[in-house]
């Protein structure tokens, strides 16, 4: 299976760290971020890499070259950063059947397996690896909701009132029917082709997504004080890489608490 990872973003929120650098090379525990990306991915069995670049790409493209680890990457150029069904919209021509895609500034210890488990499973047009957070944090990320089988059957972006605390943390599975979703989206208000707008109209549509409970941790990098906490969290890590427990979101009244 491919693996898309969009890489394309300023960090405007991540200065003085962004000042010279892409979002992905910014350094987690003397790592760039988008390191850990790829090492996550290629233990669960990735055969490609397709990495979205914009701001800065050639520092990223020189890095890295034509592989990583052995494992081949092709770059897709997102020229105006304008959201990520815009990002997901550059690669199209590179994906013809199921993929993984993965946000290029996280960093997870978590069961990321299960999700690609699922999806191969061909039960499920996607499945996405989400989590519970405190209400109060909630609105910085897509909020979804949840019917009785832990199908996601709505999901909003960044919402001022969040309907639940459960959130997408940034790791999915898609087949390629994404491509004509992220077509159809028309930009937000916020200027951008949102990628829960496309989650809506495949939802619409009849195509089942599935919500696969994380067990584990990661840390959205979003911010100078959540590198910091990146770095603490792997300088406790013991445990492997990647674990996989197959078990898939149940929903509970915790979930809309």
């Amino acid at each position: 299976m491919h693996a898309v990872v969009l890489a394309a973003g300023k960090g405007t929120r991540l200065r003085p760290l962004t000042e010279d650098k892409p979002k992905a090379l910014v350094e987690v525990d003397d790592r760039p971020i988008i390191e850990d990306v790829f090492d996550n991915l290629l233990e669960i069995g990735i055969s490609e890499l397709i990495v979205v670049v914009g701001h800065l790409k050639e520092q990223i493209i020189d890095r890295y070259g034509d592989a990583y680890e052995g494992v081949p990457i092709t770059y897709a150029h997102q020229r105006e950063q304008l959201g990520l069904a815009h990002a997901i919209r550059q690669v199209e021509p590179h994906v013809d059947d199921d993929f993984v895609l993965m946000l290029g500034d996280n960093v997870f210890r978590a069961n990321l397996a299960d999700v690609v488990n699922r999806q191969r499973e061909a039960r499920a047009d996607a499945a996405f690896l989400v989590e519970q957070v405190p209400y109060d944090e909630a609105s910085r990320y897509g909020v979804l909701d949840t019917n009785e089988y832990g199908e996601i059957v709505e999901v909003v972006e960044k919402p001022a009132e969040p309907p639940s605390n459960l959130v997408m943390t940034g790791f999915y599975t898609f087949t390629p029917a994404i491509f004509h979703a992220c077509h159809l989206v028309q930009q937000s208000d916020r200027g951008e082709y949102e990628l829960p707008d496309a989650i809506d109209l495949l939802i619409q549509s009849g195509r089942t997504i599935d919500a696969i409970r994380m067990e584990g941790w990661r840390v959205d990098v979003g911010y100078p004080d959540d590198r910091d906490r990146a770095e603490t969290q792997l300088r406790q890590e013991t445990g492997p890489l990647v674990e996989s427990s197959t078990e898939s979101e149940q929903p509970t009244e915790s979930t809309t608490d």
